[in-house]
């Protein structure tokens, strides 16, 4: 595997973390904590849906003749719905000369700097933590499904984008607007969300387009601008996240009450940090998991498509 050697340079200066890499959607339902359920399968049950039928005033309404004879019993049939676990490893190590030398600076030197990474182990183990919830943020939103067929199966979790085939509105490559959200509002209150705690992901461009379209900005000789952070509506108060893994073209309504991150331990961990054999100059590991998204009843969410992105 890659490792850290003498030659990954290390330089004085404050350590900041560039590039995409919140994490919201995973922070909400539990983060890394192994707070959501665990399986001892790598697929899992989801939901087991049932519906009733079109509600009328003629199929259960009967004569005193038929209230008699007819037998003819009611039968509701259900079916299984169902996502699967993906392996995901990080392998991190630094050499036994890299970790001793961690005095060496390179760059531009000043007296009296700090080394910021005193510990290059540590920071290598922390870097692949990040990581770690980035890349699930990212399955756990865009996932495309793969089965777990056999060993050499690359199984992959379906994302809750992907997941939401009830309740979607086509935007046309047209400009977000109000109505587009009313309509995926309408058709999730249709299919029964319950709105117990429905959150609004976008991206960057969208959220901007979002507090243009809600936003009112109060005159003062101060202050400018606004936030939109909450949309009221018919059926419940939307909460607005900006989440950079969210597709540019693409806003997802989830309701989190019903979310979860589904973990396979390996001994009781959710996490696995294991070191590497010590038959080489290396320190290091790698990290483990074995995870998956409940993403619960997919009536309950909505995404609008096709949206403009400029």
């Amino acid at each position: 595997m890659a490792y850290t050697s003498r030659a990954d340079l290390n330089y004085l200066g404050q350590l900041y973390l560039i590039g995409a890499n919140r994490t919201p959607f995973l922070n909400m339902i539990g983060g890394l904590t192994g707070g959501g359920q665990t399986t001892p399968s790598f697929n899992f049950p989801i939901t087991s849906p049932w519906a009733l039928r079109a509600a009328d005033q003629t199929t259960a309404v009967k004569s005193e003749d038929t209230s008699i004879s007819d037998v003819t019993p009611l039968t509701v049939t259900r079916s299984q719905e169902y996502n699967t676990i993906q392996i995901m490893k990080y392998p991190y190590g630094v050499s036994f000369a890299r970790e001793s030398t961690h005095g060496e600076i390179t760059g531009l030197n000043i007296a009296g700097g700090n080394n910021p990474v005193p510990d290059e182990l540590v920071f290598q183990r922390t870097a692949a933590l990040r990581q770690l919830a980035a890349d699930i943020e990212f399955s756990f939103l865009q996932g495309t499904y793969v089965a777990n067929n056999v060993p050499a199966t690359v199984a992959k979790t379906r994302g809750i984008i992907a997941a939401c085939v009830t309740n979607t509105v086509a935007g046309g490559n047209g400009a977000l607007t109000v109505n587009m959200i009313k309509e995926l509002l309408r058709e999730m209150a249709a299919s029964g969300a319950p709105f117990v705690n429905p959150v609004l992901f976008c991206n960057a461009y969208q959220k901007q387009a979002l507090t243009a379209l809600y936003g009112y900005a109060p005159e003062d000789r101060l202050v400018g601008g606004v936030d939109i952070q909450q949309i009221y509506t018919d059926f419940a108060r939307l909460g607005v996240a900006y989440d950079p893994y969210m597709p540019i073209g693409t806003i997802l309504i989830a309701d989190m009450s019903v979310i979860s991150p589904v973990f396979c331990p390996v001994d009781g961990q959710v996490i696995l940090d294991q070191p590497v054999a010590t038959t080489t100059a290396l320190t290091g590991g790698f990290l483990y998991t074995q995870v998956g998204l409940n993403y619960g009843p997919k009536e309950y969410h909505g995404t609008l498509t096709g949206l403009a992105a400029a």
